[in-house]
């Protein structure tokens, strides 16, 4: 048979088939650890392990039609293979333009394609911003789960957006015994409807602290999530956080721009990363210093490393953690920088899950490529 038909699945569909499971979400991402340190999957680039292909555009263009440079303007293909339980080819496509919120659209607009590993065939075509929400969301609730007191009860929040909506709702699903939030945005609008989402979701948290500063914002935490909407380039104006605010045994979860003193960093901060390799790959893809293209603060070790200052022993990677290799706790007064960059092999773990999801509960619209291809 060569008639070739697969499934698609609009964000609708995708809640309906347990697309905002955090719990499973969370689940689903430390298997994905697992078979990453086993490796057991594949990435694009030429280590395997990169973030993805991004197009950008000129500052300036003889094209009329061409796009020009703006803040958050790119187009991103994100391939990658996941073995194990997921046994599974996809890659993650998005364009991205600050200008949409001024349509009534998200910043970035995300699809995901499954694929057969044979074939090439597509086996799905899904909306993938909820999707690639929650994968960002549930990384930062794994490291909690093996870093965080397991009677955290404060968190900080620095840049009240999505990406520290959907961390919330991974902290919640690890350490439910939250009951206060610190938050420190740039608009009353963005703080008021992060509070919003935290009270219909989790009634058990019953203190919210609006403050000015960064630093009001983690002193005292067991928890935050730094994660602003933040220009890159100048790592001076990075968000920074100064090692006195930092609780003992507190874990600072870094998915966006964050800025640490390199003596903190060298000495005595525990740094984690969600993978080694992917800020290896950044390092060879970006031109030194890389910390100045990715604001992540790992990407910032890797300048470290570079410049002879620091070693890669001195940064574990969570998937030894949870197989066992190093352990979750060394010191229970360490400060934790988790450094996390967001990779596809994430965006195939959770689409998968979702994908087989709708399958069995017969959610989503089958569509056909063709009933004989014109060309075989």
């Amino acid at each position: 048979m060569s008639k070739l038909d697969f499934i698609y699945l609009n964000e609708q569909e995708m809640i309906e088939a347990g697309v905002t499971d955090m719990a499973g979400c969370v689940d689903a991402m430390e298997k994905m650890f697992v078979l990453l340190k086993q490796g057991d999957y594949r990435m694009g680039g030429a280590n395997n392990n990169s973030h993805g292909v991004m197009m950008v555009f000129p500052e300036e263009s003889p094209f009329p039609n061409m796009p020009v440079d703006g803040p958050d303007r790119r187009f991103m293909a994100m391939p990658a293979y996941l073995g194990g339980e997921f046994d599974m080819v996809g890659m993650k496509w998005y364009g991205s333009n600050v200008d949409n919120r001024e349509k009534g659209l998200p910043r970035s607009i995300l699809m995901l394609t499954l694929n057969d590993k044979e074939t090439g065939a597509p086996l799905a075509y899904m909306s993938a911003n909820i999707l690639s929400a929650f994968r960002t969301g549930a990384v930062p609730g794994v490291g909690v789960k093996y870093f965080a007191p397991e009677d955290a009860k404060v968190v900080g929040i620095v840049g009240p957006g999505v990406m520290s909506k959907t961390a919330f709702d991974a902290f919640m699903a690890v350490r439910p015994g939250i009951d206060t939030v610190k938050i420190k945005g740039r608009s009353q609008a963005s703080i008021d409807k992060f509070i919003a989402y935290v009270k219909e979701k989790y009634p058990s948290v019953s203190h919210f602290k609006i403050v000015e500063d960064i630093q009001s914002a983690i002193e005292g935490v067991d928890i935050a999530s730094i994660a602003p909407s933040t220009p890159t380039g100048d790592p001076s104006l990075y968000p920074y956080i100064k090692e006195e605010w930092i609780k003992p045994g507190a874990v600072m979860c870094c998915p966006a721009a964050a800025r640490f003193d390199e003596d903190f960093i060298l000495n005595r901060a525990r740094t984690v990363t969600d993978n080694i390799q992917l800020y290896e790959a950044w390092a060879e893809e970006c031109p030194y210093p890389a910390f100045h293209t990715i604001p992540i603060p790992a990407v910032h070790c890797m300048d470290l490393i570079e410049e002879g200052k620091m070693d890669r022993n001195q940064i574990d990677d969570l998937g030894d953690i949870i197989t066992g290799a190093v352990p979750a706790i060394k010191n229970k007064n360490d400060k934790i920088i988790y450094s996390i960059g967001g990779m596809p092999i994430e965006d195939v773990a959770w689409g998968t899950i979702i994908y087989r999801n709708a399958l069995d509960k017969g959610i989503g619209k089958k569509l056909n490529l063709w009933d004989s291809p014109y060309l075989a």
